[in-house]
């Protein structure tokens, strides 16, 4: 008996299988998306690969971890506190309620709770695309209080996604104006360019502008909205389809800088 334990894990959207002493120690990793077993010591090689020959499908690389990319070690270096990646969809909006959760008997639902509704599903949506190349990062602070919904970057390019909640009511859009039901039509889509703006600005990339409508009935738009793209929950996947607009190591070096919180604080 080897004494080894072999423990799935996921981590930044990759599944692997990390390969453990009995004190839980790491020695080695399989990743199942590249098919390489990562060893961090080479004296029990042949150990490792014993304890995981059940798990491995079709021909393996082994050897040593890869070197950590430019992009790697500069998330390396970031503060837990400067660190973007960690949040959840709706972060900020947790945080609120946390801090404020309102009165607990209301006459109408609390408009923050809806809000949370619409990012949270917004955001479990656009995770789901993180093994295939792409990364969200949710609740980007930007000066003055304000924040970006989502920003999603991957190979089709990077989307400042704005999430609305709008269930079961029918929507009209009419550049600029967006009106929920029967409530007085807003200029949203302003809101949403200028969001893009500022990430293009801070990124020095173009960030296109997204507007989605969670569990909207229906949505009527007039003529196509100058440059946001309106889409409904379940049509997000199709953000994902459009590629070989970023190289792989493009996307890794974007991610990286708009995770920092220090990136956005002059926009």
């Amino acid at each position: 008996m080897s004494g080894l334990r072999v423990v799935p894990r996921r981590r930044r959207g990759r599944d692997r299988l990390y390969v453990c002493l009995a004190d839980g120690r790491n020695i080695a990793w399989y990743d199942r998306d590249t098919g390489r077993v990562s060893l961090l010591g080479d004296e029990r090689r042949q150990d490792v690969l014993d304890a995981l020959a059940p798990f491995l499908t079709g021909p393996v690389t082994v050897g040593p971890p890869p070197v950590p990319t430019s992009a790697e070690l500069a998330r390396l270096t970031l503060h837990p506190d400067d660190d973007l990646a960690p949040n959840r969809p709706g972060e900020a909006l947790l945080i609120d309620l946390d801090r404020d959760p309102g009165p607990p008997h209301r006459l109408r639902a609390d408009p923050r709770r809806r809000a949370l509704a619409a990012e949270q599903a917004t955001g479990e949506a656009l995770d789901r695309l993180d093994g295939a190349g792409w990364h969200t990062l949710h609740s980007v602070p930007l000066p003055g209080g304000d924040r970006i919904h989502h920003l999603l970057i991957g190979p089709g390019g990077l989307f400042a996604v704005h999430a609305r909640y709008a269930r079961r009511l029918r929507v009209r859009v009419a550049d600029p104006l967006v009106a929920l039901g029967r409530r007085e039509p807003r200029p949203l889509l302003d809101r949403v360019r200028a969001d893009a703006h500022r990430a293009s600005y801070a990124l020095t990339a173009e960030v296109r502008p997204v507007l989605v409508l969670v569990g909207a009935a229906s949505v009527t738009v007039t003529a196509p909205p100058r440059e946001v793209r309106v889409l409904t929950d379940t049509e997000l996947p199709e953000l994902s389809r459009p590629g070989g607009v970023l190289k792989p190591a493009d996307v890794e070096s974007l991610h990286a800088l708009a995770r920092d919180r220090a990136t956005w604080t002059r926009v």
